[in-house]
């Protein structure tokens, strides 16, 4: 069937052919395009507009960067665009960025894990204050197995200010305070619906956590929570009926805290026991599933979209961002980074438990000198059974201070943070080791933040291969340059990409010959 201009009709644009021609046409990805066969009925094309009397064998609507995702996701957390710009810890994804997330109509999360509670306290007014309304930023609440105190202490000061989205990381349980804030405001609307107050993102990376989060919050859990006054019986019995999380965030292989798992194999594994427990518990809503980690180039932001994400959420690229809170060295640091540079190294919040996070390898030796350290943890039960060459090594190459010094710096801090560590320390010699090296893992991260140039072979750095790829795509560009690395021009670029991509992939499966120049995209600066 052939496609002729009506009279009256915008004037016909001529069928193209040619790779440039193609490639042009193909970019054009607000526009609708056809797919048309030539004269001899073999050669493929594409042509805009009415067609001039080839034939038509297709054509794909506009496509939109706002349409990649799942609509409803944007619906619930009103937003334009499908993208979260992950909480870094320490604050490393400031006030300054979610602010700017939020007037571009995106999401983003303060990193709050690994802060004092005055400072997430602070960081939370700041907030209020700048976005009053908005349903469209979040914190993040972190698991704290260490600090169960401080986790439930962020937990109520972010329902007390009414802070509308949380980002769950790090769980491996469920816990009283991330049930707390996924089940405190549930109510009746108008039309019987269940209405969240706060809208919980939890972030996970094995199937067993994930189950946890789709599933409605435990009896063994809600009750205490009711008896303590922190619930309603009505919000417990409505939690009963809904999940924890109705936005479940795929972690692949991130930077910090990651199984290194691949997306292409995790997200489909939950996104299969999504769809089980939704029919096991006969949910309204479907739970949306987004999708994080190595997400670094408008490719990779493709490829999870096509993967099923109805959201992306980008984390370690954007700590090059004018508005991340680390220093101009580490930044210059990650921008030097290729994919290959980046290992794993003890985790300062879990350390006992042996977990490891991915961070940056080029230009630091803290993973080797954290390894060192949670070595001599596993190997003696105290700091006085470490051998007298080993503890002389240490505290010259890494900690750069007797052991006694460092406890002493160390007691200092936790005397403020938590009290009750000083006396388990005091009763448990192993714990008191754990302490004195947590402190090493701990200011490094704060040496990356603040820069300190005598530590900067410690800096630790979170940082996952996406870093790599991203300056590669970057290299040359307006993005090249630190200074125009705004996280929302990070974004924009990421999704427009990731959209002149997908019509790419689409025109290849109708049998159009792209070639190469197709499925590439060149950052800019766009509005």
């Amino acid at each position: 069937m052939s496609v002729l201009a009506a009279p009256g009709s915008p004037a016909a644009s001529p069928p193209v052919f040619s790779p440039h021609g193609i490639t042009a046409l193909a970019r054009r990805i607000r526009e609708p395009v056809h797919v048309v066969s030539g004269p001899d009925g073999r050669e493929l094309g594409l042509a805009a507009g009415p067609s001039p009397g080839g034939r038509v064998l297709g054509t794909l609507p506009p496509l939109y960067p706002e349409w990649l995702g799942g609509r409803t996701f944007c619906e619930a957390h009103g937003v334009r665009f499908p993208y979260v710009a992950g909480e870094m810890a320490n604050g490393i994804a400031t006030t300054a960025m979610v602010s700017a997330m939020a007037q571009a109509d995106m999401l983003g999360f303060f990193g709050a894990g690994g802060l004092a509670y005055t400072d997430v306290e602070r960081a939370v007014h700041t907030l209020a204050h700048e976005l009053g309304p908005r349903p469209n930023w979040g914190v993040n609440l972190i698991h704290s197995p260490a600090e169960p105190a401080l986790e439930s202490r962020v937990a109520e000061l972010l329902l007390r200010c009414g802070v509308p989205r949380i980002s769950a990381s790090a769980f491996m349980e469920l816990t009283p305070a991330v049930v707390w804030c996924a089940a405190r405001g549930l109510r009746r609307g108008a039309d019987g619906d269940i209405v969240r107050r706060t809208r919980m993102l939890a972030k996970v990376s094995r199937p067993e956590v994930a189950e946890r989060f789709l599933s409605p919050a435990p009896a063994a859990l809600l009750d205490p929570l009711v008896a303590q006054g922190k619930l309603t019986r009505e919000e417990a019995e409505l939690a009963a009926l809904v999940p924890v999380a109705e936005d479940i965030t795929v972690e692949a292989d991130s930077g910090g805290h990651t199984d290194n798992r691949p997306l292409s194999v995790v997200l489909p594994r939950i996104t299969v026991l999504r769809d089980t427990l939704c029919r096991r518990y006969g949910y309204r809503r479907t739970v949306r599933i987004g999708a994080a980690g190595g997400l670094g180039t408008p490719d990779a932001v493709a490829a999870a979209f096509a993967l099923g994400a109805s959201y992306v959420v980008v984390g370690s690229v954007n700590q090059t961002a004018t508005e991340a809170g680390l220093s101009d060295e580490a930044k210059a640091m990650l921008c030097d980074a290729d994919i290959a540079d980046v290992t794993m190294a003890p985790a300062a919040d879990m350390f006992e438990l042996g977990v490891r996070l991915q961070v940056l390898s080029r230009g630091t030796l803290f993973a080797q000198r954290a390894g060192r350290l949670h070595a001599a943890y596993r190997a003696h039960g105290s700091l006085e059974e470490i051998p007298s060459a080993l503890r002389a090594l240490l505290e010259r190459d890494v900690l750069r201070a007797p052991f006694d010094e460092i406890w002493q710096r160390t007691r200092a801090f936790w005397e403020q943070r938590d009290p009750s560590e000083i006396t388990r320390a005091q009763a448990d010699p192993k714990h008191r080791m754990a302490l004195v090296f947590r402190w090493y893992l701990g200011s490094s991260s704060r040496w990356a933040i603040t820069g300190d140039a005598a530590r900067r072979a410690d800096f630790q750095i979170w940082c996952g291969p996406a870093m790599g790829a991203f300056n590669r795509w970057v290299a040359g560009t307006v993005l090249a340059e630190p200074a125009n690395r705004s996280v929302v021009q990070i974004a924009l670029n990421l999704l427009e990409g990731a959209a002149v991509l997908t019509r790419a992939h689409q025109l290849r499966t109708y049998g159009v010959p792209l070639p190469p120049d197709a499925f590439t995209y060149t950052p800019c600066e766009l509005a």
